[in-house]
Parts: structure tokens; C-alpha cells; sequence
């Protein structure tokens, strides 16, 4: 099952939510979500945690609960539309391609 997780704190790394979410079992994977440009945390993120019932004791555990300045609001993650990959649109539909300019080349 896959956990999105919020209100982190922004110095948390990967490790550090591994570390959190495995007292409740097993981590597949857990993320940090980070900004491309600066660098730094954006302050969510995703663990995933392959048994079902380990998933829900941990958000049953781990919502609400402050690690910092605000609580944690732990849930299962809601798919993206499109299958989550992040490029397609509502509906399957792909974008056209992008021309820096319209001039026909010969």
C-alpha cells in the first residue's frame, strides 16, 4: 500500500522516514519529495509498505502526531489520473508536440 505522508518537517530525509514508519513493519520504499530547483524538502511525501494491515497501523499510528511545528497527516495515496505517470492528461489524452517555431524547414 502506498502512504502519502505531510506536514514533515523540511529537514527529514529519506532514512529518517524509513526510520518512523518501520516500527509499524515492512518498507518497500519511503520518499521524500524534493523541489528540482532548490534542492530542499517540500515537506510530504510516500512510503510504500507491501502488507496491507502494517500499512493501516501505521497511519492509524502515525496521524496527527507532530514532529515538528505542525501534525503529520498520514493516509493511503490516491492514484494520479492517467495511471499516475505524470506526463498524460485527464482522460488518456497526450499533449501535442511543441514547436519552438512555426517556420517549415527545407
Amino acid at each position: 500500500m502506498k502512504i502519502f505522508v505531510a506536514g514533515l518537517p523540511y529537514d527529514l530525509d529519506d532514512a529518517e522516514l524509513t526510520e518512523i514508519f518501520e516500527k509499524f513493519g515492512t518498507i518497500a520504499s519511503a520518499k521524500v519529495a524534493m523541489d528540482r530547483e532548490t534542492g530542499k524538502s517540500k515537506g510530504f511525501g510516500f512510503v510504500e509498505m507491501p502488507n496491507e494491515e502494517e500499512a493501516k497501523e501505521a497511519i492509524e499510528g502515525l496521524n496527527d502526531i507532530s514532529l515538528g511545528k505542525k501534525p503529520l497527516v498520514v493516509k493511503a495515496a490516491e492514484e494520479r489520473p492517467g495511471g499516475g505517470s505524470g506526463g498524460s492528461r485527464p482522460g488518456g489524452q497526450s499533449r501535442p508536440p511543441r514547436f519552438t517555431n512555426n517556420r517549415p524547414r527545407f
